[in-house]
């Protein structure tokens, strides 16, 4: 049989998307197992023994484009996540057995149907993907945390982007926009603070955050010898081989982190008090502390004319900065810590 996981949005969603992956090839000897994902992301998947392909596409590709990706002896159709004009285009080259949540009003497009609320958050997102393995009759097991493979060649390269730098090794990753995000001076000075504690620090981030930190956060300092600014410069392979190669990652709740914990990398993630962005749901499947100030959980950011806005200033230097001695110190199962 050969099946398709469709996740074509974000890293962390690729990411926790894997067990799903791995429990197909436990529960069903022989299968075929093909992602359907974003260009973008789509070498996140490289070297995965459970993973045989990966098909990509745009969300903003032409239907045209859209059906050619169930094409080519695709039997099922896994939607860990119900894009409507992915589902019409499957259902419209009749892939065999379509997977989907029930709850939609284009649930119909699908022909076995999951009738589970993930927005009452009661479990991890892994959970919840490896349940859908029920469409095809099987009884999901306990989900292994992800993880992801890097080549000797890959770890080498990404050993050498560390050189010069001393240790212990941490990467600051300012961006992401899945959540909201501490403020750029904030991880500025922090990674300052790191580097004359003796730390080595690389900024990562994409080449539209790099110029938002770059912009917000030095355009009028002097970066020391003991940071190293990579942000906009590496791939998304090269990320994986840099972070592989480090002995903590800091950044918000973003893939990065989840990346981190897929290599074995412990981290500390600034989680926001937003319900959607619960750490129950999205924290990474790995060692490490997530923080998350001590606020009302809210349904969705309102701005500034809520009460909490400030809500991620509860975040200081010396509280991220302690929460890095603590990992480095004691790494142990992921912990949360209210601030």
């Amino acid at each position: 049989m050969n099946v398709l996981i469709v996740r074509p949005d974000g890293i962390g969603d690729v990411l926790l998307s894997l067990p799903v992956a791995t429990q197909l090839r436990e529960l069903m000897p022989g299968v075929r197992v093909e992602f359907l994902t974003s260009p973008t992301v789509a070498p996140l998947l490289e070297h995965h023994p459970d993973v045989d392909a990966v098909r990509t596409i745009r969300l903003t590709d032409p239907l045209a484009e859209l059906r050619r990706a169930f094409l080519q002896g695709v039997e099922v159709a896994v939607f860990l996540k119900p894009f409507r004009r992915l589902m019409w285009a499957a259902w419209l080259v009749r892939v065999p057995i379509r997977i989907a949540t029930g709850y939609r009003w284009y649930s119909p497009l699908s022909n076995r149907r999951i009738y589970e609320h993930r927005s009452e958050f009661s479990k991890h997102e892994s959970e919840y993907n490896v349940d859908m393995l029920r469409g095809l009759g099987l009884s999901p097991r306990k989900v292994q945390p992800p993880t992801l493979f890097v080549t000797e060649h890959e770890r080498t390269v990404g050993r050498s982007s560390w050189a010069n730098l001393p240790g212990p090794r941490v990467v600051v990753h300012p961006g992401g926009f899945s959540a909201r995000r501490w403020r750029p001076e904030s991880y500025r000075d922090l990674a300052f603070e790191l580097a004359q504690a003796g730390y080595g620090v690389m900024l990562t981030g994409s080449e539209s955050e790099k110029k938002e930190f770059e912009s917000s956060a030095l355009s009028t300092v002097k970066i020391p010898t003991e940071i190293k600014n990579c942000m906009g410069q590496l791939s998304l392979r090269q990320l994986m081989a840099v972070i592989a190669n480090a002995h903590v990652v800091v950044s918000g709740a973003t893939g990065p982190a989840h990346m981190a914990a897929a290599l074995g990398i412990p981290t500390v993630s600034l989680f926001d008090p937003r319900r959607n962005n619960l750490p129950v749901r999205w924290k990474p499947l790995g060692t490490g502390v997530v923080l998350r100030p001590d606020v009302p959980t809210c349904d969705k950011c309102i701005g500034d004319a809520c009460s909490y806005w400030d809500c991620l200033d509860h975040f200081t230097v010396d509280n991220v900065a302690a929460a890095i001695r603590q990992v480095l110190d004691t790494p142990s199962a992921l912990v949360i810590h209210h601030v």
